[in-house]
């Protein structure tokens, strides 16, 4: 197979509707990083999506929407909670994991009865999802477990020849993913449950601002069987070997180690943005290991952290 590199224009974006409406995969831009597309209603196109990463059958993807009444469709319930967020944060970097409608294949929850939504706030992307008129299922388009691409040229990196299409967009804005929380309805007598599974582009604090009150951290959840995509032990990791380390360490790195840390006057945000480009620019020039100066402090640095020790976890 051939691999597309449509333009972010009208024609680019009419062309990869249509191959996304035939059943082919389309990676495209998004604020947070690029996503690989098949229809979400099309479960062996999602299947594709699954053997075109490598990625295990059971870990379940995010469904993007052109907008957030289509979230009617794929959510059996969305509580005052969900409401307020989504009217708060989409379009934008954050993903809600609500009760499944009957409408949502199995392929794309891994069996599990929520599904995660997100409105996402590219013009290439919300463009592309009002092209095509229904949800696209669509994780990082990269090779499973490796680092998410923010330019098209990542995309192609690793999946050039396995998917029909990428829009290039240009380097993404946010280059971490997005936050999921997930929003469900009580139960019995129990209350309505709001957790972070996974930090990303809006932080805690926002949301806990939105919505008047603290919310469960569950970010920290690992294992085989994850309650939302990111949270598995290992990920978003170079070949090289990965150490998170103090600056004074950093200063004595051996010969062989590429050292990533913040420029002169460099935000969180800034740095979260450059990412990936830099520890797929590291991994380039086969070093013996990368260690990587994180930020101090900003609303970005959990979601950095975060994907950092699952980067450096072997």
């Amino acid at each position: 197979m051939e691999t597309e590199r449509l333009t972010a224009d009208d024609a680019g974006i009419a062309r990869a509707a249509e191959m996304l409406e035939a059943g082919e995969l389309v990676a495209f831009p998004t604020e947070t990083v690029y996503g690989l597309g098949g229809l979400a209603s099309r479960s062996d196109s999602v299947r594709k999506i699954f053997a075109a990463k490598g990625r295990p059958a059971d870990r379940p993807v995010i469904v993007h929407l052109a907008d957030a009444l289509a979230a009617q469709g794929w959510a059996a319930e969305l509580t005052e909670d969900g409401r307020l967020l989504a009217e708060q944060f989409w379009p934008g970097p954050l993903t809600l994991i609500v009760p499944r409608s009957s409408k949502v294949p199995d392929v794309v929850t891994g069996g599990r009865e929520t599904v995660g939504l997100r409105v996402p706030s590219h013009r290439v992307a919300l463009n592309l999802l009002a092209a095509v008129g229904d949800g696209v299922a669509a994780p990082s388009a990269n090779r499973y477990g490796h680092i998410s691409p923010t330019t098209a040229d990542h995309v192609l990196a690793d999946l050039d020849g396995r998917i029909a299409a990428v829009i290039d967009g240009g380097p993404c804005q946010v280059g971490i993913e997005s936050t999921i929380v997930e929003v469900l309805p009580a139960v019995g007598d129990g209350a309505a449950s709001v957790s972070i599974l996974r930090q990303g582009g809006v932080s805690a604090r926002a949301i806990e601002s939105v919505l008047g009150r603290p919310i469960t951290d569950g970010s920290s959840g690992r294992g085989e069987y994850a309650r939302a995509p990111g949270m598995v032990l290992s990920h978003y990791a170079p070949t090289a070997p990965l150490a998170v380390v103090p600056a004074i360490e950093a200063d004595a790195a051996p010969d062989g180690v590429i050292v990533i840390r913040m420029d002169s006057g460099e935000s969180d945000q800034e740095f979260a943005r450059a990412l990936y480009a830099r520890l797929r620019a590291a991994d380039r020039q086969a070093p013996t290991e990368i260690w990587i100066v994180p930020p101090e402090s900003g609303e970005m640095l959990p979601a950095i952290l975060d994907r950092l020790t699952r980067a450096a976890h072997r």
